[in-house]
């Protein structure tokens, strides 16, 4: 997506500097991926949506970004969401529709139900919830970052390239550009301040986050669109399920073809759905913006 790859913008926060691609105009829609991936992962969607809504693709703290947040930078969930807030703030952002993905969407579940000022929507493809942040393939992840050099050492298999996308590959449906890819992981190979805010991020997943942002859902009164592939076998559809049943105003769209990145998958088909989210919901997000 040229376009909006070419509209790079960075923007100082008190937590540190953030990169972010903005094209299109209209509502805004801001994008949250989630771990070891950047705001490319929402291009091809974008690339749909600009031409009725300005389209804004941040790469969030959560190790494939390419600047190093401030050493003191709060990276826990709480403290990315409230990096999020702060950059719609910074930006003078309002009834934000929030899109999300995989440990963004636990992320944008916290913001939600934290800092829901700005927020006129939320929309969540496959992702983290309830007890399951992180999922349980990935468990052992957090408790590890905190030794001294994990890190290091749990990277040292994905210098390879063949390791990276193979690690990649359950993902998506589609194959990944091995230069996308590459270009995800190498920050964290690079950077030593990028090693120990992807450090900071990993250490700090936790179900407390989710679980507690679950409780708060029974009293968020803003649109929600589940837009789920039901093939994901990280995040299934019985999450959604379970989400929809604890956000008042939730529906779920099912998206077929697709894992976990369903961006990547169905761009189009995802496009349409927000497209249609967004219309049919239109009054609503001023409504309770006003409360």
């Amino acid at each position: 997506m040229a376009e909006a790859s070419s509209a790079t913008h960075e923007i100082r926060l008190p937590q540190g500097t953030i990169r972010y691609r903005d094209v299109g105009s209209g509502e805004p829609i801001v994008f949250v991926h989630g771990y070891l991936v950047d705001g490319r992962l929402w291009s091809q969607a974008a690339e749909h949506l600009s031409s009725a809504h300005r389209c804004i693709l941040p790469d969030w703290p959560m190790g494939a970004h390419g600047i190093p947040m401030n050493a003191d930078a709060d990276l826990s969930p709480p403290g990315i969401a409230n990096l999020i807030a702060d950059f719609l703030e910074a930006l003078e952002l309002d009834r934000v529709t929030i899109v999300a993905n995989d440990s963004g969407g636990a992320i944008s579940q916290v913001l939600v139900t934290r800092r829901p000022e700005r927020i006129g929507r939320l929309v969540l493809t496959n992702c983290d919830t309830h007890e399951n942040f992180p999922p349980s393939a990935f468990k052992l992840m957090p408790p590890l970052a905190k030794l001294p050099g994990a890190m290091t050492v749990m990277s040292l298999p994905f210098r390879l390239g063949p390791l990276r996308r193979a690690a990649f590959a359950p993902f998506a449906k589609t194959e990944i550009p091995p230069e996308l890819i590459d270009s995800w992981m190498e920050p964290s190979q690079r950077d030593p301040g990028v090693k120990r805010d992807t450090a900071k991020f990993t250490a700090g997943l936790n179900k407390r986050y989710t679980l507690e942002a679950a409780e708060r859902l029974r009293q968020f009164d803003r649109p929600t669109l589940l837009a789920w592939a039901p093939e994901d076998r990280f995040f299934k559809l019985s999450y959604a399920q379970r989400l929809a049943e604890t956000i008042p105003d939730a529906r779920i769209e099912t998206i077929a073809d697709a894992k976990t990145f369903v961006s990547l998958d169905q761009p189009e088909r995802l496009a349409e759905l927000i497209t249609a989210f967004m219309a049919e919901t239109s009054k609503a997000p001023a409504a309770a913006a006003r409360r």
